[in-house]
């Protein structure tokens, strides 16, 4: 089984990080499963929803790409799960969103879920994944840690003081939400999701922590088998109808070579 990982960071700079996704994906994959992870130039960077939508145009290429060279599957590796639908759509091959599948999953640890993120900035984001996945009542708290994937860089190059000041960092954003009542934290992003994979049994109160990457990884693996068992797939009617070629083909053809008109407007 071969699984393509599509991560929103760089793969120059933040060469420690893919390289520790690499390895520990790998570590825990069924035997036989082999994920490779590839980044974007540039980078999910300046957060804004103007770049989670240039990011997701690459990833769905992306995507369209390795099903072409026969990938079985597809993984979305960045939490909020920008253009999921329409790579989904565009590819018939299983596509796993970090964020969606997820949230599932912490839904069946406990009632009221906390999402720990990498920024402030994508809660808004979160509430609308949440909506869309269909678990509002569900995940009630939210907040970032409000850093740079840069800060998790020497972390995962082996510096332990550092990975020690992301874990309490962690730690604190995720304890005023148990405080309230959440029964589940979740790592809400690849890289904190990293930070805590490591620490077994890590709980904050009596409330489990998450590590979406496991979970991703997993359930990607999961999408595979029960496709190659009963052919259990995704609906194409109206939820997520396969595109046409001739849409993919003017997909492919943008990402490529841009507009092909150009917009003239007269300043007034």
């Amino acid at each position: 089984m071969r699984i393509f990982w599509q991560s929103f960071v760089d793969e120059a700079t933040s060469a420690p990080y893919m390289k520790k996704l690499a390895r520990d994906l790998n570590e825990i994959a069924a035997p036989g499963t082999k994920v490779e992870v590839f980044g974007l130039t540039p980078p999910d960077r300046a957060f804004s929803r103007l770049s989670e939508l240039r990011c997701a145009i690459l990833a769905i290429d992306n995507a369209i790409a390795a099903a072409e060279a026969g990938y079985d599957a597809v993984v979305m590796g960045h939490f909020q799960d920008p253009g999921l639908y329409e790579m989904k759509s565009a590819v018939d091959i299983p596509v796993i969103g970090a964020g969606e599948v997820t949230m599932h999953f912490a839904a069946q640890l406990g009632r009221q879920i906390g999402l720990v993120s990498l920024d402030d900035l994508y809660r808004s984001h979160h509430m609308e994944q949440t909506a869309q996945y269909g678990l509002s009542d569900r995940v009630v708290h939210v907040a970032g840690m409000n850093g740079q994937p840069s800060d998790f860089s020497a972390a995962f190059a082996g510096d332990a003081a550092a990975r020690a000041r992301m874990l309490d960092t962690f730690r604190s954003v995720a304890q005023p939400m148990v405080d309230k009542g959440a029964d589940v934290i979740v790592a809400a992003g690849i890289l904190p999701a990293m930070l805590v994979g490591s620490e077994f049994g890590m709980k904050i109160g009596p409330a489990p922590v998450v590590n979406s990457a496991a979970v991703t990884l997993f359930s990607a693996e999961m999408q595979v088998r029960l496709a190659r068992l009963n052919g259990t797939r995704i609906c194409r009617g109206q939820h997520c109808n396969l595109a046409p070629d001739q849409a993919i083909s003017d997909f492919r053809e943008l990402v490529a070579k841009g507009r092909q008109s150009t917009l003239s407007l007269k300043s007034e």
